[in-house]
């Protein structure tokens, strides 16, 4: 569904004056200023006040207000279950059955002019196609408009998005001629990786030298493009569950960084076999060692495994077993379980203690899986082809139904 004039539903409690706007000059008083009572267009305060108003609306029917996701609203009754997600003006409803989702329509259009754009298929330029009872997610035309903007239209596509070669250096090459248009494309491919994680690694490669980007940084931005070119009708595949299983997939490149040693985690998450989270982040700190970067890598997942576990308790759709982290360092696998606090470990004593506890409450396990298994490969390094189209294919990535369905 869509709001309209959703800014203007707000209600001020603060004293805010504006000027008499121009046509409406109240005739005696010139010199006069409004004193605003709604919110309007161009505010500050405009979108907090909107949503305050929806939030508040929606209690009074039954909806709670989720405090893992303050944009998600629940509604819960006996059997009947439905889901509110809000963003600024458009909103995602769901419900477990159709007479429901009707009511809460009817309730809520009758409180704010509603436009029902009907079953989802787009919401914020990820398309949303259903195909036999599971969900694709595709930003197909948000990419071809990243390579338009590139210029590289009629460019060749390339097998991977970044080569094997070492990582890049701030002080690599000589300074690229203009700036903004890398920090433009740059920004851009950020929101490609909401449904192309295979790009999430190189794509905060890049993004860290917009600062004072180089030719060899461009050159790497391109190869991104060139390989997007390739697989534009690629996205996310979301299929029906039955088991509700949260597991992950943990790596970290020790002192990978050539300027600073610092090393890049990256993991991923799945609930059943679909990948529900995913990140490539340089840590902010220096590892003395391949297992401290690693374990610093496992307290992130774990945070992260801890977030989605009350985000689902809430949705009551409850993890009843444990969250298992895979984790090819075997010496960071101990260091989860041990209860001996080493003296050269002693400087990553609160993330050690945050594992442990998870471990010992027995919501997470820390197992070992070999680094041919290592899904969480492809988010801290490049890859050959080879393997790179192995773990990209296990993170769900893959063609668009239809055209597997013709290929095939």
């Amino acid at each position: 569904m869509d709001v309209k004039n959703a800014f203007l539903h707000g209600d001020f409690k603060e004293t805010v004056y504006m000027h008499q706007p121009l046509g409406f000059r109240y005739p005696d008083h010139l010199n006069h200023v409004c004193l605003l009572k709604k919110s309007l267009y161009g505010l500050k305060q405009a979108p907090r006040a909107w949503y305050k108003r929806f939030a508040d609306y929606v209690s009074t029917i039954g909806f709670s207000h989720s405090r893992s996701d303050h944009s998600l609203f629940i509604y819960h009754r006996g059997t009947s279950l439905a889901y509110i997600m809000l963003y600024v003006d458009d909103i995602i409803l769901t419900t477990s059955s159709d007479k429901l989702c009707k009511s809460i329509m009817s309730l809520v259009n009758s409180e704010f002019d509603m436009k029902d754009l009907r079953p989802l298929s787009y919401f914020l330029g990820i398309v949303v196609t259903h195909h036999a009872g599971s969900l694709f997610l595709s930003q197909r035309k948000y990419a071809a408009e990243i390579i338009k903007r590139a210029d590289m239209s009629s460019c060749k596509s390339s097998p991977t998005p970044v080569d094997t070669k070492p990582k890049l250096s701030a002080n690599s090459s000589t300074s690229y001629e203009d700036p903004s248009h890398y920090r433009s494309l740059a920004g851009t491919f950020q929101y490609l990786t909401f449904t192309r994680p295979d790009i999430t690694y190189v794509v905060q490669q890049v993004c860290l030298f917009m600062h004072d980007p180089r030719v060899e940084h461009m050159n790497a931005l391109k190869r991104i493009i060139r390989y997007i070119q390739g697989t534009l009708n690629y996205g996310l595949h979301l299929y029906p569950l039955s088991t509700s299983t949260l597991f992950s997939y943990i790596d970290a490149d020790w002192g990978g960084c050539r300027d600073t040693r610092w090393s890049t985690s990256g993991y991923c998450m799945f609930l059943g076999n679909n990948l529900v989270s995913w990140s490539a982040k340089r840590q902010s700190t220096l590892s003395r060692s391949s297992a401290e970067a690693e374990y610093r890598g496992v307290a992130n997942v774990v945070s992260e495994s801890c977030w989605l576990r009350n985000l689902l308790l809430e949705v009551h759709c409850p993890i009843q077993k444990a969250t298992l982290v895979y984790c090819d360092n075997v010496s960071a696998i101990y260091l989860s379980g041990n209860p001996v606090q080493h003296q050269r470990i002693k400087h990553i004593e609160k993330d050690i203690h945050f594992v442990r506890e998870k471990v010992a409450r027995g919501q997470v396990r820390v197992c070992h899986v070999p680094f041919r298994y290592q899904i969480a490969d492809i988010f801290i390094k490049g890859l050959p082809s080879v393997l790179f189209e192995y773990f990209w294919d296990s993170l769900s990535v893959r063609r668009t139904p239809a055209m597997t369905a013709r290929v095939c």
